[in-house]
Parts: structure tokens; C-alpha cells; sequence
């Protein structure tokens, strides 16, 4: 196997802001003075035990006040033509001195989004934190596993920003705030494309920041609850071409840093909050609509959503060097998710429950110079929350479950099978919060716990991909309106990865902001019922 030749983009970000209070710090227990390093689990990258060729340094910023929208666009300089590379991994260097916390962040090139993550929680000896992302080269594995389908096993030849067009202030992400928000971009792509994925990104804020936990409207307005936390516990990214329904995913429930009790999140943080995940749709069976050198509108919309939602999408296409390509959409069948709803609550007490499937089914050829491909993709998604008040709406419990199967089968001009790719997801959640009052006037003691699991496997022949994260916590915390008095609260993640080449295993303990165990091996391990 030929090594390739390792650049790394840095980006430098610091958040400083003047302290108000220290109620939103996270306290020390020991006499360390040094700022604290927060981290997410995950797995080594292939490229991290290679010896850089050389380090471009993209952004050295300091942000003073995030409470509103604020970006900084600097100008990209190439690599020197003594650097010789073939890969590049983006390093995202972040520290936090202040009281900014529970922030969202997206790093773009020309609109196209590389990365989207969050700020650690702020201490009182500040916060520092790194994200390290392979983003492109000959040697490409990037989150598009459709790429490992033949014949499209190389990164894409032009990525086309569906985003928005970047002003100071919004940065290049589209805001929805709410279900009739539809967010759109024309686009017309070449003549030449034989295979398109959209990459979407999205995160959610405001009242829909805890999307899973919210209760139904009804309940909201009978019982006149000032929260605007509402409208169900469901929600969906839907994609449409000219209007028509393409695509969809629910999204993976990421707990933000200061979620369910602050105090699980430290030093480690939830499943996904430092390198959110993205969410690939095949559109290449659509190419019999889009080759025919017109502009065509992609649209994202949120099902169910309330204010607001932070979207955009990278749309990947693979050009083929020699022919124009023909395409035709044989059969479009993607229906809204059939949802049944049931709500039934007296007073403060109260369950909700949510269930919806669909299945889908898309079939289209193109004619390349790899001759006739057609491509065949089956989608069965499965989404069911139930979540209950009691004693008064004192304690609240949510049990939500989430699977999705995709497969695509690629077959040639006489019908033989050249490859095929299952993916599946399961997005299993679980969260307890019970409150009752505290000692002193005006606090609550809130006890807590959160069983999550954030699982996908790829399989082709044989399996490609098997990622398994799961974090169990549970915890004690005093508050006074949003400040943390006090608390106790212990954390255990699980994540292992198997990449068919080798496998990676890590659990790490944490009790009352200490790691007190951090074992990795190299042992496959297969934990997940499919």
C-alpha cells in the first residue's frame, strides 16, 4: 500500500468574553490551576502516526461575544510547492477562558462545509480542545460510504455548496424555523455526472435544542406552560428536487454539552458533540432529472421542526472523463413517513407517543463509459418515542428508538449484480429527570440519567464498517434557576470500530469530572443487536 503524503490545515480559535458570573463554570476539584482538556471518543485516524510533510496554518481568530451569530473569513492560502501531499486531515484547535459555552461552529471553504462542532463547557481555569478530520486526497475515506461501491471508490471530482451565501453575520448555514420553513438552491451540474450524493449537516438550537424530550402543543397550551419547548417529540430532515420528496433522515440526537446535567459532559463529551455527524442521500438514481442542462431546485425542510434549525449540504458528484452520460429515473417512489400519534395527559401528568415508518424505493440507469449501470436503492426507516410526565410533570421519561436500512444494488447491462451495499443505523435513547426541591430557597435537585447508543455497520460482501457508541450516566445536580450549584455524576462510554482492516476498542470511566479508567485494545468486539 502506498503512504501517502500527510499536509494538516489548522485552524486556531479562542472565546473569550468578560465574566458576568461563575454559577455557569464547571468547579474544580483539585488545586490544578491549568485549563482543562475536553475530548470526544472516537477512533485514531489512519493517517495519525504519519509524519506531516508540512502544517498550513488557515485561521488564527479570537471571538469576544458569540451570543449572537459572528463568523471570520480569511483568505485560503495554497500549500508551497515544496509540499508534496496526497491527503489532508483538518485540525481544529479551540480554547475557552469565559463564560461563552454551549456554542455551535462550522468550518467552510467556499461554502462547502468541512466541519460542524460545539464548544466544551467552560472552567475556572479555562477549557482547550482539539478535532482532527481527514478531508480529502488520493487515500480519501471520508463519511460518504456509498464511495466504496464500484466503480465509485474515488473522491468525488466537484462538490457543489447548496448553502447560504454566507453573509457576516449568518456564516453559510440556512436557519429554519419551523415546518414550513423550506430552505432552497438552484443548481445545474454537468453533462458528465455519473454519480451524486448529498452530504447533509444540521444541528438543532433553541426550542428544539432537546427536540426529544418536548411534549405536545396540546399539552403546553392546556396546562398555559410558558415554554416554548413543544409540538411533539418527533423531527426529520426532508430533501426535495423541484419540490419533490427525495430523501430524508432523522437525525442522531446529539446532547449538547450543558444537555440532561452538565456535569456528564466533563471532560468527556456526548456521542457526537465535537464532529457532529453528516447524513449521505444517494441521488444518482435522480440523474435522469438533473442531466438535462437545466437549473433544478434542492430544498431542505424540517418535519415537525420549531425554531430553529441549522442546515446545508455539500452535494458530491463524480464526472466521467471521457462521454457525456445518460440517465434515466426509472421508478421515484420516497413517502412521507406515515407518523401515528397519542397523547393523553391530566393536568401535569401525562405520555406521548410517537410512531412512524416508511419505505422507499428509487431506481435509476446511467450510461457511462463503465457501460450501463442501474442502480437500485430500498430505504425501511422505523422511528417510535414514547416519553412520560409524572408526579406533576416532576419526572420525565423518554424511551426513543430509531432504525434505518438502506441497500443499493448496482447491476449491469444483462442484469448481473457488479456490487450491492447494507447500511443500517440504530439510534436507540433513553433519559430519566426527576425534580424535586431543594434545601435552600429557589433550588432544585434534578437526578438524572442517559443511556444512549449511536450505531451504524456497512456491509458489502462483507462488513466494511461497524461503529458501536454507547454512553451510560448517571448523576445528581443542584440548581438555581440555569445555575449549578452543585452536584455528583459518573459517565461511561463504549465505543468500538471496525473498519475491515482492523479494530479499534476504547471504554472510558468518568467519575465526578475525573477519568478514573481509560482502556483501548485492539480486540474486535460485536455488541450491537442488528
Amino acid at each position: 500500500m502506498t503512504i501517502p503524503k500527510l499536509i494538516i490545515l489548522i485552524l486556531s480559535i479562542f472565546f473569550t468574553k468578560p465574566i458576568q458570573s461563575t454559577t455557569h463554570f464547571i468547579k474544580s476539584t483539585t488545586n490544578d490551576t491549568t485549563p482543562k482538556q475536553y475530548f470526544e471518543v472516537t477512533h485514531p485516524l489512519p493517517t495519525d502516526n504519519i509524519t506531516p510533510s508540512c502544517s498550513v496554518n488557515l485561521l488564527n481568530h479570537t471571538f469576544s461575544n458569540t451570543t449572537n451569530t459572528s463568523s471570520v473569513t480569511v483568505n485560503y492560502t495554497t500549500p508551497p510547492d515544496t509540499c508534496n501531499w496526497s491527503i489532508a486531515v483538518l485540525q481544529f484547535q479551540a480554547e475557552c477562558k469565559d463564560e461563552q459555552y454551549d456554542r455551535i461552529a462550522g468550518i467552510w471553504i467556499n461554502g462547502i462545509e468541512l466541519l460542524r462542532t460545539s464548544t466544551a463547557q467552560p472552567t475556572e481555569n479555562g477549557s482547550f480542545w482539539n478535532v482532527r478530520k481527514d478531508e480529502f486526497g488520493d487515500e480519501f475515506y471520508s463519511n460518504l460510504a456509498l464511495q466504496l461501491l464500484y466503480p465509485y471508490n474515488n473522491p468525488a471530482d466537484s462538490i457543489v455548496p447548496i448553502s447560504a451565501s454566507g453573509g457576516v453575520n449568518e456564516s453559510f448555514w440556512f436557519r429554519i424555523e419551523d415546518e414550513f420553513d423550506v430552505k432552497t438552491q438552484k443548481v445545474q451540474i454537468s453533462n458528465k455526472t455519473y454519480k451524486a450524493v448529498l452530504e447533509l449537516y444540521v444541528s438543532f438550537h433553541g426550542n428544539d435544542e432537546s427536540w426529544y424530550m418536548n411534549p405536545s402543543d396540546s399539552y403546553v397550551e392546556t396546562n398555559h406552560l410558558s415554554t416554548g419547548q413543544a409540538h411533539g417529540a418527533y423531527r426529520e430532515v426532508l430533501v426535495t428536487i423541484d419540490g419533490k420528496l427525495v430523501g430524508a433522515v432523522v437525525p442522531f440526537p446529539v446532547i449538547s454539552t450543558r444537555g440532561i446535567n452538565r456535569l456528564f459532559w466533563d471532560p468527556v463529551v456526548s456521542i457526537g458533540a465535537f464532529n457532529l455527524p453528516s447524513y449521505d442521500i444517494d441521488l444518482t438514481p435522480f440523474l435522469g432529472i438533473l442531466l438535462d442542462e437545466k437549473n433544478h431546485t434542492i430544498g431542505i425542510k424540517i418535519a415537525d421542526g420549531i425554531s430553529f434549525w441549522l442546515v446545508d449540504a455539500n452535494l458530491h458528484l463524480w464526472f466521467d472523463k471521457s462521454n457525456v452520460v445518460k440517465a434515466k429515473t426509472l421508478k421515484s417512489n420516497v413517502p412521507t413517513m406515515e407518523v401515528q400519534r397519542s397523547t393523553e395527559f391530566e393536568l401535569l401528568d401525562g405520555e406521548f407517543e410517537i410512531q412512524g415508518e416508511r419505505e422507499s424505493k428509487v431506481t435509476g440507469w446511467v450510461y457511462s463509459s463503465a457501460g450501463n449501470l442501474q442502480t437500485q436503492c430500498t430505504e425501511k426507516i422505523k422511528f417510535k418515542s414514547k416519553l412520560k410526565y409524572k408526579d406533576q410533570g416532576t419526572k420525565k421519561e423518554l424511551d426513543q428508538k430509531y432504525k434505518r436500512k438502506t441497500r443499493i444494488k448496482i447491476t449491469n447491462e444483462v442484469g448481473k449484480v457488479v456490487d450491492s451495499l447494507e447500511v443500517k443505523f440504530k439510534y436507540p435513547l433513553k433519559i430519566s429527570i426527576e425534580t424535586k426541591p431543594g434545601l435552600d430557597i429557589g433550588t432544585s435537585v434534578m437526578t438524572t440519567k442517559v443511556v444512549q447508543e449511536r450505531s451504524e455497520r456497512f456491509y458489502g460482501g462483507k462488513e466494511l464498517m461497524v461503529l458501536s457508541h454507547k454512553q451510560n450516566c448517571t448523576g445528581l445536580v443542584v440548581v438555581k434557576g440555569s445555575s449549578v450549584l452543585s452536584g455528583s455524576a459518573e459517565t461511561q462510554q463504549n465505543y468500538n470500530y471496525n473498519n475491515g482492516r482492523g479494530c479499534y476498542s476504547r471504554v472510558v470511566d468518568v467519575v465526578g469530572g475525573v477519568v478514573v479508567g481509560d482502556d483501548t485494545s485492539s480486540i474486535c468486539v460485536s455488541d450491537v443487536n442488528w
